[in-house]
């Protein structure tokens, strides 16, 4: 009876999206094959079915009969650009959006648009008419495709610059081939009805050739017949047909710990190169079928490498019945020839455990199945000789499960004998069952069978009447005896299965465990170093064994960045190093265990990254399995992916950081580029034109005005020592050179010297000064917190109406003092008012203000320093208030001085 078949929730989530357009693709060989002639005449049906049909942009190349097609068909005209001086023609995508047709006609889909334009490439103008529920028809050359573009250049000789990622057919786009023969296309080339006559010389000379163009074809032919294939494969899971259907051949050959394994590998790739298909070299993973010696696990390893060699796709199922697994496989993937070895299993062997060839040919439905017998000659040498010294070791190892079973028997017997009356022969039945069920748990199938007939000979001849007799009066014991050996048989069985499903559980989750494990310690390390050594200390741990991560230097040199052991023990040496270099050029693992280098002492995987190689890993271990059992190896690779991810954000995260310093300089350097050609040059302008007046007409000028140009020499002067010292103000900030050099201060005498260092620029203007009269001393540096007080009064100056009032208030506030300096200018933006204590920030101002958007942030830091704080609040209709405070200490005694 055939299992039920459900469709796959993967399958349905991979159906189109809703409101999504569809893709038409009209792919061919080469140019000049009809392509865009195709599209026009699909385009010409649809129009006259009443379908909305609109031309993006269609390149005729002056062709008649394609031109002809143009007939009726909306066109939305193209939109002009200018590129190095020069007007160019280029698809208007916002007017294909705005009239929103059914379907849009784009041809040329690897075009690459004129720089300036929303998208690089077509393709992504196609996607953006696609997921706005547009359906476009398209054109394609073979030669465009992103991963046939090296086989391209090989063929022809010619690398296409423009290609198209495979992703963009692969996302449910319709494929439909276009193809002539090749000589009708020469000759349509010769007829100048693909190139101009001097190209179309060219173009026969060097990549219309008709064995180019035949290759070109063959690409072409196959390309979609893998797309019909797939999607023939899908059809058929998403409405649950079992298959296969014979549309295409593909090959399946059944693998197992068995050497003969690699005789039907290579007679499966010969059979797939004959036919021209795909194979599969599949391994059914069943708890009978596991290979538990170290032999057979290297076996099954060289054999799934052997099959990876010569190009086969390698699965590991994991069931309990070969044969089902096998041909469930077979029916998902659309396999017509399955290849099986037939063992070397006695008939006997074969009742009892059943046949799996037999059950492959009885179940197959439709598949051709190929048994290969097997070659006795290859299993010669396989078993190997214990040593001397191990034989004894094992011997009683392999003894101990029968001899603790004829304990238990002896022991359960003699409990039993003179309790026959008093629990009756059944319930005695059952006690002899427990030491079966016991070995069949414990110890498997072997140990469990000789207790079950220990029990039977000790039930009979003890306990069954007539006793100290092998006579059974009853037949109906004889059943009784069977089924100890049968619940021995089943239980021990079913006990073995269930303790090689957990040793496989244990083992993935192992696995899944260690890429966990790695994944979240390296999200939670910022440090470059310290991810790089979390990376090589899990993979060490995981895989016992020494672990190195080699990375590129700026001139592509590979330096070891972080090792397993310690400094100095590396077995990195120049010979690892020369096969480490060899795989980050090649991009190829290398190294123990694999065919290309094989006598290094590690083995190297290489770090991918966006195409890149950005590492090397290297794994260091004696042990052969390290590096070819398949799990190993899976392990492996996935701890490669994560480090290749980590190293590429430990790259990304130091650029940010190299990013951000390198605009933190370049801001630094445009405000002092700024403050220099302002306020510098302006100072210095008036000082040098003062000084040169005073110079060249010193008897012209009456004494006034020689005190007016000194007086504008000093003003110039003092301004510019503002400046400098601002400059190194902050300068010392930044390189913590601040040390206040605190004394007992009267914060009066601390506002009165401030405003006579501004006296010249305050002129006229008024200042409100509230000191409370016993303000107590505050212990502070005098000459830092007297440049506080003159750098917010200058800012209050430049932000502020000329005649208005500038405040200046200290009180007393708890254990601290709070000194205000309030001005009557415009109100400060809520989003700047944390803002304007950064270095070299500077509100818009309508009125020009000069500085360098230093003074605030030298006074928050002089402030900070004290153990104070400073802050802004505006004073809605009154202006601006800049408030810090400094904390009060126990007063000085009083001295009679």
């Amino acid at each position: 009876m055939l299992k039920e078949r459900r469709v796959n929730p993967d399958v349905l989530a991979s159906m189109e999206k809703e409101g999504q357009g569809k893709l038409t693709v009209f792919l061919g060989a080469a140019a000049g094959v009809g392509k865009t002639f195709a599209m026009l005449e699909a385009a010409q049906e649809r129009m006259a079915e009443g379908v909305e049909v609109v031309i993006g942009w269609v390149e005729t190349h002056g062709r008649i009969e394609t031109e002809a097609l143009l007939k009726g068909l909306p066109v939305v005209p193209p939109k002009c650009m200018e590129y190095r001086d020069r007007e160019f023609g280029e698809m208007d995508l916002d007017g294909i959006l705005a009239r929103k047709p059914e379907i849009a006609l784009v041809d040329e889909l690897a075009h690459t648009n004129i720089p300036g334009s929303r998208h690089a490439h077509r393709y992504q103008d196609v996607q953006e008419l696609l997921a706005a529920g547009i359906h476009v028809y398209t054109t394609l050359n073979i030669q465009h495709l992103e991963t046939l573009n090296d086989v391209v250049a090989q063929i022809t000789g010619v690398t296409v610059r423009e290609t198209v990622p495979d992703r963009i057919l692969e996302q449910g786009a319709q494929i439909q081939l276009v193809d002539i023969r090749p000589e009708e296309l020469i000759q349509r080339l010769k007829d100048g009805k693909i190139y101009v006559p001097g190209q179309a010389q060219e173009a026969l000379r060097r990549f219309f050739r008709p064995g180019n163009i035949n290759a070109l074809r063959e690409l072409a032919l196959r390309y979609t017949a893998r797309r019909v294939d797939r999607q023939v494969e899908s059809y058929m899971r998403l409405h649950g047909i079992t298959g296969p259907w014979p549309t295409g051949e593909r090959v399946l050959v059944c693998i197992s710990a068995s050497p003969f394994s690699a005789p039907l590998i290579r007679i499966a790739k010969r059979m797939a190169e004959g036919l021209q298909a795909e194979w599969l070299a599949v391994y059914v993973d069943t708890p009978r079928r596991f290979p538990v010696r170290e032999e057979e696990r290297d076996q099954l390893a060289k054999n799934l490498h052997l099959a990876e060699e010569l190009g086969a796709e390698t699965i590991n199922v994991s069931g309990n019945d070969v044969a089902e697994e096998l041909l469930e496989l077979a029916r998902k993937r659309n396999v017509s020839q399955i290849i099986i070895g037939k063992p070397l299993y006695s008939r006997l062997w074969e009742l009892m455990h059943g046949s799996v060839v037999d059950k492959v040919i009885r179940k197959s439905e439709g598949i051709s199945v190929h048994v290969i017998p097997g070659n006795p000659k290859l299993l010669q040498g396989q078993q190997k000789v214990p040593q001397p010294t191990q034989q004894p070791i094992k011997e009683l190892k392999s003894l101990y499960p029968y001899l603790a079973s004829l304990v238990m028997m002896v022991g359960l017997t003699l409990v039993a004998a003179p309790l026959k009356n008093t629990f009756g022969l059944v319930n005695l039945a059952m006690l002899f069952l427990l030491p079966v069920l016991l070995s069949a748990v414990k110890w498997g199938t072997r140990p469990s069978i000789a207790t079950a007939i220990m029990g039977v000979i000790g039930f009979d001849f003890f306990v069954v009447p007539p006793t100290i007799s092998f006579t059974v009066t009853d037949i109906r014991y004889v059943i009784t005896f069977l089924i100890f050996v049968m619940i021995a048989l089943f239980t021990s069985r079913l006990s073995t299965r269930l303790r090689q499903q957990i040793v496989n559980s244990r083992r993935r989750e192992a696995r899944i465990s260690a890429l966990y494990s790695l994944s979240k310690d390296i999200a939670a390390v910022a440090e470059p170093e310290l991810v790089l050594e979390s990376i090589v200390k899990k993979v060490a741990e995981t895989i016992e064994c020494q672990v190195v991560l080699l990375l590129p230097e700026k001139d592509t040199k590979l330096v070891l960045k972080a090792s397993s052991e310690n400094e100095g023990e590396s077995y990195i040496n120049e010979h690892e190093y020369a096969v480490a270099t060899w795989v980050f050029t090649r991009g190829q693992k290398a190294g123990k265990g694999t065919d290309t280098l094989g006598a290094a002492e590690g083995l190297y995987l290489p770090l991918r990254a966006d195409k890149e190689i950005c590492g090397v890993l290297g794994i260091c271990s004696k042990d052969a399995n390290t590096f070819f059992e398949p799990e190993q190896l899976r392990l492996l690779e996935a701890f490669v992916s994560l480090a290749s991810v980590t190293v590429t954000r430990v790259k990304l995260a130091e650029q940010a950081r190299e990013a951000q310093t390198l605009a933190e300089s370049e801001r630094l350097r445009n405000a002092l580029f700024n403050s220099l050609s302002h306020d510098l040059r302006t100072p210095l302008a008036s000082i040098i034109g003062a000084a040169s007046g005073l110079l060249e007409n010193d008897e012209v000028f009456s004494e006034e005005a020689r005190r007016d140009l000194l007086q504008s020499i000093q003003q110039g002067a003092l301004r510019m020592n503002r400046f400098v010292h601002n400059l190194l103000d902050m300068a010392k900030l930044e390189g913590g050179l601040v040390r206040p050099n605190k004394e007992w201060c009267d914060m009066q005498d601390i506002i009165g010297v401030a405003i006579s260092r501004l006296e010249e620029s305050l002129g006229t203007r008024l200042v409100d000064i509230k000191v409370q009269n016993d303000l107590p001393l505050v212990k502070v540096d005098f000459i830092l917190i007297e440049q506080v007080l003159v750098n917010l009064m200058d800012n209050a100056l430049k932000y502020s109406e000329p005649g208005t009032e500038i405040a200046v208030e200290a009180l007393p506030k708890g254990q601290e003092i709070e000194v205000t300096v309030a001005d009557r200018g415009p109100e400060i933006p809520e989003e700047d008012i944390e803002r304007i204590f950064d270095k070299f920030y500077r509100l818009q101002s309508p009125r020009l203000v000069s500085g360098t958007g230093l003074g605030l942030a030298i006074c928050k830091g002089f402030v900070e320093a004290h153990g104070g704080k400073i802050w802004a609040a505006n004073q809605p209709g009154r202006g601006v208030e800049m408030k810090f405070t400094l904390p009060l200490e126990d007063q000085p005694p009083v001295t009679n001085e």
